[in-house]
């Protein structure tokens, strides 16, 4: 409904409700007597509604009663359906032809054939998720993650376009669903519009390429959401450009050699967890601006010497 415009379909607000009809039957392949949930205001209460009635009824058959047609409500607290009133058939609903109404045939009109709806529609979430794992080989649940929502998807599809390279696009998929996703739930907010797509694929381009290491490039986008600006510029302004000089690197190693004395025994000693652990202290000790790959290698050289 989002995507076609047609409303916010909001549950929380009230924008949306949601019915679910359950019948079940000891006959395999025949429907048993149908009972209507009316109302229901998540997902949540649907799925726990469904499961109730559906045990309920089961129950109900199994001691030789019958289940009547009704419409049921869901109680929240009790987490339990409860009835409302009673529905025998179509006559209930007082269904009457409008004599004053002449019928109306809508496939008939040009504008409501099917054809023609069909070619106006947009994308459709479920086409965007399958574009989305066929062109960029993403996971089913991060495709199903970025199509959810209309204007996470437009972000993410203008990134797309801005990279217009399926391994840059992939990477950007993980840093939004990871940790754009983040972010915005500490926010209590997404606010696509916020955010140029422009910049976001430039960072990502700066993370790629080894401009940036992974905790740089988390701490950019933090700062990137809150303030805006050029991805490169918040690398710099906050030293959080990766360094790969190992003239550079190489006093910070040895600082952190000095300190690390139990780490570097037990390294030496064969443990090889014990070099991963020095690594991120390396990372830490040049504000995680070093470049892995070349504090491994002064690192292993420095404890090899």
């Amino acid at each position: 409904m989002r995507t076609l415009g047609a409303g916010e379909a909001n549950l929380e607000k009230g924008e949306m409700r949601i019915e679910a009809n359950v019948s079940v039957s000891k006959e395999e392949g025949a429907f048993g007597t149908k009972v209507e949930i009316k109302n229901l205001n998540s997902f949540r209460s649907v799925e726990r509604a469904i499961a109730y009635e559906v045990e309920r009824q089961a129950a109900l058959l199994e001691s030789g009663g019958a289940v009547s047609q009704e419409t049921r409500g869901w109680n929240e607290a009790k987490q339990e359906t409860f009835h409302q009133r009673f529905k025998e058939g179509s006559a209930d609903y007082r269904y009457f032809p409008e004599p004053d109404l002449p019928k109306l045939y809508l496939a008939e009109i040009p504008e409501f054939a099917s054809e023609e709806i069909k070619a106006s529609l947009p994308e459709l979430p479920w086409e965007r998720r399958a574009r989305y794992a066929r062109d960029y080989t993403l996971k089913e649940s991060d495709a199903a993650y970025l199509a959810g929502d209309a204007a996470r998807a437009a972000f993410f599809d203008s990134v797309a376009t801005a990279l217009a390279d399926a391994k840059l696009v992939a990477l950007a998929a993980n840093y939004v669903v990871s940790d754009l996703a983040g972010i915005y739930a500490k926010k209590g907010s997404e606010d696509y519009a916020a955010l140029h797509a422009d910049a976001f694929a430039k960072l990502i381009r700066l993370a790629a390429a080894g401009g940036l290491s992974s905790r740089g490039a988390k701490d950019v986008l933090a700062l990137l959401v809150e303030k805006g600006g050029d991805p490169e510029a918040i690398a710099k302004e906050h030293g959080l450009v990766q360094v790969h000089d190992e003239g550079i690197l190489q006093e910070a190693v040895k600082a952190m050699i000095a300190l690390e004395e139990k780490a570097v025994a037990e390294y030496r000693a064969g443990k090889a967890a014990a070099l991963q652990y020095l690594i991120g202290k390396g990372m830490q000790a040049t504000k995680g601006a070093g470049n892995p790959a070349v504090l491994k290698d002064l690192i292993q050289k420095e404890l090899d010497s």
